[in-house]
């Protein structure tokens, strides 16, 4: 992984983390450079969406730090960490089913950087046609396609430097999927970076830069998405997670 001239956007290191006593991640350490798109694979459990969490705030570390530009964020709260640039769309969308279209882009309007409300959504409804349509409408009458585009447009009324998303494709047909995905590429050109939880392997590689693959809280196996794809095959690395090997690529 390339690294820019000021260093990584964000790292991870040596982080631990979980639910009270329950411990979920151990030793994470992972990075993620300006404009680009970084992967985490990993089977159901593997502390995907913990790690998440973790950046985000919601999860508490218990050893290790996390970098933002540079700054120690390791423990801040979810608002903070949103003021920083950095927003978090989880899985499941998590949108206010019983606000319009346009109410839900309005509640996540923070205001952090110069742009109005009325610019940025613009641009959320030039990535979102179908949102623009519908800016009046229920969030819950939506189709799950449209929530998801709907929760990606929420996100980015924040003016995020880095994009998290949680297992955008979930649930959604696949032409859905294609169309999430390429929209995902698209924000990336517009200097956004992301790191990407998804189940889909084969479509998160095709668009990501690089990746990691996760189990048991462990990294066990990371590298450029390309090579990663094309290892011998990728399920051999989930094999060899369960037996505590970490494969580099």
């Amino acid at each position: 992984m390339t690294s820019t001239k000021s260093g990584p956007l964000l790292k991870l290191a040596g982080l631990s983390s979980g639910y009270g006593r329950v411990s979920v991640l151990e030793g994470i350490d992972l990075e993620v450079n300006e404009q680009e798109i970084v992967v985490i694979l990993g089977p159901n459990g593997a502390g995907k969406t913990t790690l998440l969490n973790s950046i985000s705030g919601v999860a508490r570390p218990t050893a290790g730090t996390i970098h933002f530009e540079g700054r120690d964020i390791t423990g801040s709260r979810p608002e903070q960490v949103v003021r920083m640039g950095l927003t978090h769309c989880p899985e499941g969308r998590q949108i206010f089913q019983r606000l319009t279209v346009e109410e839900n882009l309005v509640a996540a309007h923070i205001g952090r950087a110069g742009k109005s409300f009325e610019a940025l959504r613009t641009e959320v409804f030039e990535l979102f046609p179908i949102l623009k349509e519908r800016r009046n409408g229920m969030a819950s009458r939506m189709s799950g396609g449209q929530q998801q585009m709907l929760a990606i447009g929420r996100a980015l009324m924040a003016e995020p430097k880095l994009l998290m998303l949680d297992e955008p494709s979930l649930g959604l047909a696949p032409k859905i999927v294609h169309q999430i995905f390429r929209i995902i590429l698209d924000l990336s050109t517009t200097g956004i970076s992301i790191l990407l939880v998804e189940q889909n392997v084969q479509l998160a590689l095709e668009c990501g830069d690089y990746g990691y693959l996760l189990n048991t809280g462990r990294v066990r196996l990371h590298g450029p998405s390309k090579e990663m794809a094309e290892h011998s095959a990728l399920g051999e690395a989930y094999l060899s997670a369960a037996t505590g090997e970490t494969i580099h690529v």
